[in-house]
């Protein structure tokens, strides 16, 4: 080991989901490398510091984060969660702003040394169509051990929210935004009764939510058998992957959500929409629907077919491999290493 590889690194992670908006898959992903990184005795890491650092990893993308971006010490890591599109369904009169959203991310995506693509699809469309060079991909990942539970633990998560040992439940997870489709799990909760669902999240920017008020009128009308949780703390989202038997994500659009991660860590078959974004990520291992129709009957198949289950919950087993937080960290120490 050289002496370059061997010095302890001192990093300032940077992310303003720590005094502002909290609830959605950004903040998800930094507080989990974060984690990561606190465990490892070659890196000294400290959130949102001002003090000097070799490095500054950065997380989200507004003025405090500028600011850090800006400053003469230390190589500045900047983590690409979003692109133009993300913003699409996601926060009120996006198609109006953003080419302007599109121009702020690019200027700030091509200030830092290095950028991190969350998928192979984020880093083609940075490096090919906003041309931004300095970018490799560094997928998102999570402490897998955290979701693994026993049949004990699951008796008492479902006990928790109320819910049979006989139940089948059914959840899906993120904000509650047009490009999420929360409307499918409505059509499938309203075309199986018998079945319990739970949508994990809620509108965390309020009325800077796309479409908040039909959002709105969409929860309050869903049907008894649909539960949607709002925002609730990250410690507590476990009890519901935990009391679940199929996690559901029908979104229209995603980078690499963290989601899918938690469900694949709690060992639940994922079901996604065949989408070209997850073809690097979760392609051949998750449950693809082509269809709106084809979810609710993928649903049914995995609720009868204990085969397809067994093999879908395979399927999710790879994943939580490919994906574990300590194979992240050592991945993301590599790209640090690099800089200095």
């Amino acid at each position: 080991m050289s002496k370059k590889d061997d010095k302890k690194l001192i990093v300032d992670m940077i992310s303003e989901s720590e005094f502002t908006v909290q609830g959605h898959g950004v903040h998800t992903a930094y507080k989990e490398i974060t984690d990561a990184l606190r465990k490892r005795k070659d890196i000294d890491i400290e959130v949102n510091s001002d003090r000097p650092a070799d490095i500054i990893h950065i997380q989200t993308m507004g003025l405090y984060s500028f600011r850090h971006l800006m400053k003469k010490s230390g190589k500045k890591v900047v983590s690409a969660h979003i692109v133009p599109d993300s913003f699409i369904g996601s926060i009120k009169g996006a198609k109006y702003w953003k080419p302007l959203g599109r121009a702020w991310l690019k200027f700030f995506y091509k200030k830092a040394d290095l950028v991190l693509a969350c998928s192979g699809m984020v880093a083609d469309e940075l490096i090919n169509d906003m041309h931004v060079p300095k970018t490799k991909v560094l997928y998102n990942t999570i402490n897998m051990s955290r979701y693994k539970h026993s049949a004990a633990e699951k008796k008492s998560a479902r006990k928790k929210l109320g819910l049979k040992d006989s139940d089948f439940v059914v959840m899906g997870n993120g904000q509650v935004q047009p490009r999420k489709r929360l409307d499918i799990l409505i059509k499938a909760a309203k075309e199986m009764p018998d079945v319990k669902f739970f949508w994990v999240g809620g509108i965390p920017f309020k009325n800077l939510g796309a479409d908040y008020n039909a959002m709105q009128n969409m929860i309050k009308n869903a049907p008894n058998n649909l539960t949607v949780t709002g925002v609730i703390p990250l410690e507590n989202v476990r009890d519901y992957y935990v009391a679940a038997d199929v996690f559901v994500l029908p979104a229209m659009q995603e980078n690499h959500p963290m989601c899918v991660l938690e469900a694949a860590g709690a060992g639940l078959p994922i079901i996604l929409r065949d989408i070209p974004q997850y073809n690097d990520t979760f392609k051949g291992d998750a449950v693809m629907a082509k269809t709106d129709d084809e979810f609710l009957e993928l649903i049914s198949k995995l609720r009868k077919d204990k085969k397809a289950y067994k093999k879908a919950q395979l399927g999710a087993e790879k994943i939580a491999k490919r994906f574990d937080s300590s194979a992240g960290a050592e991945r993301l120490v590599e790209f640090y290493r690099s800089l200095i």
